[in-house]
């Protein structure tokens, strides 16, 4: 089977199994396996059905305020933040990726408790931040569950713009019994959900040095999507002809490049997709971050964000938050978010802000992909005067074939349900719809439709 017409396209599908997987579990679908519960259920009557979504995000001065700082300083001027002025201990960090060994001083900033209005099944963090040489950060999530128990600290993730202080690494610390982190996102176990939670960023500079992190922003999603297999069409929502002039960058045509970030090609969805934002916001690489690739490669930037998004412990450059911190390495604000209708997505299209969205598909599913996907990422930038959806999708043969029109019925089905059954009878899952949200500091997001679920 060619590439064209295989599952290639790989985002995280093995994450999207276990996330979903849970949902369908813990809504008594079925207490002996997924697959089976993927055919009992019945279809839900609307795209929101039983659907919450809590975004909620730290970045403004009263924000920080009201966190608890522990040797960091509270920045002012245009871009509000954090950095570390005093540090309140030391850690000898051995990277096992690296295989170097170094002392780094940190300092902590501890968000307050987040009550949310629902129990939530599924909690993804997000962070914006510049980290120069020799400093990193550590985003991690404390959990209090439907018991009143706390899970405890778990660890989201070790993330520097550049890997050559750490390895930019994943950690998916168990929360038994009641969930686990699986590479950036917290999956409550079945039967248990979360009431509340808390973020904490330590910074870190190597010890003897000034340098330090900045943090603006620390974010989190939290949400309960029922399990559904299909989710339907809803009318236009007020986008209808408008298109944005978004970079066309295919990732097929670096298939084999860089073997140490992935490969190229099926693997680079996410970096790809990240890249044709930024730089429609006019950011991304300069000719001095592009000096290391090869000179023949076509699309340098592309191979630049591949390696600066690249978890060393998932072995992939689709690691949702990191994705973030690399748009926000070039100064833009990035939110991963959980977008409950196509309506929202028109929100922020219509409002000029292209947006990358989660999929997962059979060949057959989208007509004029030419292919099916276990996990990947592709750009709304736009829609059709009948409300269907224009896309640069990168899984395609050549820059200039990037750009696609995608029947509205169909791509809104595949980006919000959280699983389906295919024709050999296995389940595959999808995101429930997950997005990037990339846009300059000083742009204003557009209001959210529902204040009650707050999704950006």
């Amino acid at each position: 089977m060619s590439a064209r017409t295989a599952m290639s396209p790989l985002h995280r599908p093995a994450r999207l199994a276990r996330a979903a997987a849970a949902l369908v579990l813990s809504f008594g679908a079925l207490a002996t396996g997924a697959a089976h519960a993927a055919s009992a259920s019945p279809a839900p009557s609307a795209s929101t059905s039983g659907s919450r979504v809590d975004f909620h995000k730290w970045t403004t001065q009263a924000d920080f305020a009201a966190g608890t700082a522990a040797g960091v300083e509270q920045l002012a001027g245009d871009r509000v933040g954090i950095d570390l002025s005093a540090a309140v201990g030391t850690l000898k960090y051995k990277d096992a990726y690296l295989h170097t060994t170094k002392t780094y001083d940190y300092a902590t900033w501890t968000s307050p408790a987040r009550a949310l209005p629902f129990g939530a099944t599924e909690i993804v963090p997000s962070w914006n931040a510049q980290t120069p040489a020799g400093t990193w950060l550590k985003v991690e999530v404390n959990a209090t569950m439907e018991d009143g128990a706390r899970t405890g600290w778990l660890d989201m993730g070790h993330w520097a713009a550049l890997d050559t202080d750490i390895a930019r690494t994943s950690v998916s610390p168990s929360a038994a019994p009641y969930g686990r982190v699986d590479t950036d996102t917290f999956n409550a176990s079945a039967g248990h959900s979360v009431q509340a939670y808390q973020l904490r960023a330590t910074l870190y500079r190597l010890t003897g040095t000034t340098a330090t992190p900045r943090l603006w922003q620390l974010a989190a999603f939290a949400s309960l999507v029922p399990a559904r297999s299909s989710v339907p069409a809803s009318p236009p929502g007020g986008a209808e002809g408008v298109e944005l002039a978004v970079p066309r960058y295919s990732q097929q045509i670096h298939a084999g490049e860089y073997k140490q970030y992935g490969g190229g090609g099926d693997a680079w969805c996410s970096p790809t997709s990240n890249e044709m934002i930024d730089e429609f916001w006019g950011a991304g690489p300069t000719a001095a971050d592009l000096a290391w690739v090869d000179p023949t490669f076509a699309d340098p930037s592309v191979d630049y964000a591949a390696r600066e998004t690249y978890d060393y412990r998932y072995q992939g450059t689709g690691n949702w938050p990191f994705n973030a911190g690399y748009a926000s390495h070039f100064g833009l604000d990035a939110e991963i978010v959980q977008l409950p209708s196509a309506d929202d997505l028109e929100q922020l299209v219509a409002a000029g802000i292209p947006v990358a969205i989660s999929v997962a598909f059979d060949n057959g599913e989208l007509t004029g992909s030419g292919y099916g996907t276990a996990g990947h990422l592709m750009v709304v930038i736009g829609f059709t005067s009948n409300g269907d959806f224009i896309v640069d999708d990168p899984f395609s043969a050549s820059d200039a074939q990037v750009r696609h029109v995608y029947a509205r019925a169909q791509l809104e089905n595949i980006w919000l349900r959280t699983y389906w059954t295919r024709a050999d009878g296995t389940t595959g899952y999808g995101s429930g719809g997950v997005a990037y949200v990339i846009t300059p500091h000083d742009k204003a997001l557009p209001p959210v439709l529902d204040p009650a679920n707050p999704t950006w």
